[in-house]
């Protein structure tokens, strides 16, 4: 889990019931270039049952398709609401009632991971997870009684192997992934910033994305060259009838992964080339992590051989609810790719985790909010 501050958490419930990652696909639509070149459409979804065919065109028509259910597929014609009233909805609810929640999408460079995640901002219908988990959020907060909320915001991103803190003011500085028996894994001097309103957080992440890696390949006009990670804590102080109060934070990690690319088709060379094999190394432990998390024999979990492995630590077999959303593209021209994407999220769906509610945390700002105004009344009694 992202932590940019240190405390212990308990359960409230005692052990965590085992809960499998939930795995998504979607397919965007075919593009301009793949149309102008005759690609063919390799990709059938069936929505209704879950299920995703891919067909190799360089294969005899007697071979078998490729096959493979899902949790849900959302195909070219999906909607972006509709993509998060079905399946993001349910665990912001759980985010807000205390546990941790995380929300990745993984795919090829050019499958529509940014759109999916971010979208766009100012057309309602085209708004991606991101915004629409800020709306649902204060939303939330609005509609609710005899609860106090306070909701923070972070934005970091791993470049090269290295975190940067996007609302940081200096952004040459690169910030230390520290570990804590008591509070696990967490980044030393992440900003975090107290959000009042959607236009406060919306801000946020403007001011972050300000600040993105991002450059133009010959597959993407406008590439993610790191992965960003933006955090949501959203502490809950609940009273009860007989004025006894509880604390909940619940901790949300919305992650934008850097596409897998292949240089012979990216066209990347210098500093992008550089970029494209961190990404890819990066990328390559998370899949080591997933195989080895459902392999069922293995004893040690690779995390530490990435940063990005070691930030998702809790999101892939500890306290999270996690969704994977996989990006492909329709077009023959990459089928290689798409299925290895399949295949990747195929593995993912097996690993199991263990959210719990994280219920009167030390480091809780709420609950040092409520302390200093119990110290201000005994002074002016």
């Amino acid at each position: 889990m992202v932590q940019g501050a240190e405390g212990k958490m308990k359960s409230s419930s005692g052990p965590a019931d085992a809960e499998a990652v939930k795995v998504v696909v979607r397919c965007r639509p075919m593009n301009e270039q793949e149309t102008a070149n005759r690609h063919e459409r390799v990709v059938d979804m069936d929505v209704d049952r879950g299920v995703v065919e891919l067909r190799n065109v360089k294969a005899a028509d007697s071979d078998p398709r490729k096959t493979f259910t899902f949790d849900a597929v959302y195909d070219w014609n999906s909607k972006q609401q509709e993509l998060y009233d079905e399946t993001f909805r349910p665990l912001i609810d759980s985010v807000l009632s205390g546990f941790n929640g995380t929300i990745f999408a993984y795919g090829q460079t050019g499958t529509g991971k940014t759109y999916t995640m971010e979208g766009i901002r100012d057309d309602p219908e085209q708004r991606g997870v991101i915004p629409n988990s800020f709306e649902h959020v204060f939303n939330y907060i609005a509609r609710s009684s005899n609860q106090q909320f306070l909701i923070r915001a972070s934005y970091l991103e791993i470049y090269q192997e290295e975190i940067r803190d996007l609302l940081g003011k200096d952004q040459k500085r690169r910030l230390e992934l520290k570990e804590r028996p008591d509070t696990g894994i967490y980044v030393k001097d992440l900003q975090q910033f107290v959000c009042k309103s959607v236009n406060e957080i919306q801000h946020v992440m403007t001011v972050g994305n300000q600040n993105r890696a991002v450059g133009s390949t010959n597959m993407n006009m406008h590439s993610s060259r790191s992965h960003a990670i933006f955090i949501i804590t959203i502490e809950c102080s609940t009273m009860d009838e007989r004025g006894r109060g509880t604390i909940r934070v619940g901790k949300l990690n919305l992650v934008d992964l850097a596409g897998s690319e292949r240089q012979s088709k990216t066209g990347t060379a210098g500093e992008r080339l550089k970029e494209a094999t961190k990404i890819n190394l990066s990328l390559s432990a998370l899949g080591n992590v997933i195989s080895a998390l459902v392999d069922g024999k293995s004893t040690h979990i690779p995390y530490r051989d990435s940063k990005l492995t070691r930030l998702l630590q809790d999101s892939l077999g500890g306290n999270s609810k996690t969704i994977m959303v996989a990006n492909i593209g329709p077009a023959s021209y990459n089928y290689d790719e798409t299925i290895t994407t399949l295949r990747y999220a195929n593995r993912a769906k097996n690993i199991k985790n263990k959210p719990k509610v994280n219920e009167d945390p030390k480091d809780a700002i709420l609950k040092e909010y409520q302390e200093e105004l119990a110290r201000l009344k005994v002074l002016v009694l």
